[in-house]
């Protein structure tokens, strides 16, 4: 059996189908012949000519150089350049070409020109630059969170207690009752400030995190919550008992804290589940609540928190997905592969 017809279709149905553009030219730039791909891209069709890249339209030549860098230049393979098209507008290629017929004699030449869409790989060169870039913003802001909360615990919290310590030492020599009134004042003002202080710290960057790990900084959050709001009951389970990579537990617990807080302040849930749970290949964060739930569709375009939530677990290669409907409660879930940070 002859194969010879079967190979011709074969590379046929490549040519077809192929994604690049693929065109074949004379030496005047004359379109022969062109698959869909170039002609989609180009708009350009048989018997048109080929214009001439950006490039080629403002070098300088050199004596007796022919216009078109790459058939000058046969030893480059590729070359970047906007090419125009048929509506006028220009789009960004990669070329190359070849020569595939010298006829000596007649002097006819025959190129191969291959074009292939810059603009599908900028876009994505953009996403990954605009990815990194959020990467940056958030490991910049936590890196000076952790730092504001160690200077309020450390530096603001402990001046405040010596002030405290001193206004005890003062109150010892005080006999008139007016001032001591005055000095009680004085003193739940203070207590109050200390409080404060302490809350900011612990919001920006609570140090049970640091120290002894995820869940214990999530049961330090939900003691926080339950006291705050006692008709809420929170059921924390976990079968994770080693620390997780830091980035890992700071981003997992900003996915919690911002779920709980929603929760608090709008679900009118009685009852709060959290899990952690350690898969094969990936570590699973759940919090269910069954309050009065909402529409997601309406609700995830305008809050931040949720969005926060997602571009969270995607700068750890992760996914966060939110199912709610109102009258039936929300369940979260956030998880993160078992990827490099985990080496």
């Amino acid at each position: 059996m002859n194969s010879f017809p079967l190979n011709q279709q074969y590379l046929r149905q490549i040519f077809e189908n192929i994604q690049d553009g693929i065109i074949i030219m004379s030496h005047k730039r004359k379109i022969l012949l062109m698959n869909p791909a170039a002609r989609n891209l180009t708009g350009w069709i048989p018997n048109d000519y080929v214009p001439y890249c950006t490039f080629c339209q403002q070098r300088k030549l050199e004596k007796g150089e022919g216009k078109c860098y790459l058939i000058a230049r046969e030893e480059i393979p590729y070359f970047l350049s906007e090419m125009p098209t048929y509506h006028g507008k220009k789009i960004n290629v990669e070329m190359s070409t070849a020569l595939i017929y010298d006829d000596e004699e007649s002097g006819e030449k025959e190129y191969l020109l291959v074009l292939r869409d810059q603009s599908i790989k900028q876009k994505e060169e953009e996403a990954r630059l605009s990815k990194m870039i959020i990467h940056k913003l958030i490991e910049a802001k936590e890196s000076e969170h952790k730092r504001l909360a160690q200077e309020l615990h450390d530096g603001v919290g402990q001046s405040l207690y010596t002030i405290s310590v001193a206004l005890e030492a003062i109150e010892s020599f005080i006999q008139n009752p007016k001032l001591q009134n005055y000095i009680d004042e004085v003193r739940q003002e203070l207590t109050q400030v200390m409080n404060d202080v302490k809350d900011y710290s612990y919001k920006l960057r609570p140090q049970s995190l640091d120290r002894l790990g995820l869940v214990a900084a999530i049961h330090d959050l939900i003691l926080k919550v339950e006291r705050n709001n006692p008709t809420i009951k929170t059921t924390i389970s976990s079968n994770v008992d080693y620390r997780l990579p830091s980035t890992v537990e700071i981003n997992l617990y900003r996915v919690v804290q911002e779920a709980v807080h929603n929760i608090t302040k709008y679900a009118m849930a009685e009852s709060i589940f959290i899990e952690l749970t350690e898969y094969q290949h990936k570590i699973e964060m759940v919090i269910r609540d069954d309050g009065v739930g909402f529409d997601v569709e309406s609700v995830t375009k305008t809050g931040l928190g949720l969005k926060h939530m997602d571009e969270r677990m995607n700068q750890l290669g992760g996914s966060c997905s939110i199912h709610s409907q109102p009258g039936k409660g929300t369940v979260i879930k956030a998880s993160v592969p078992k990827g490099d940070l985990f080496l």
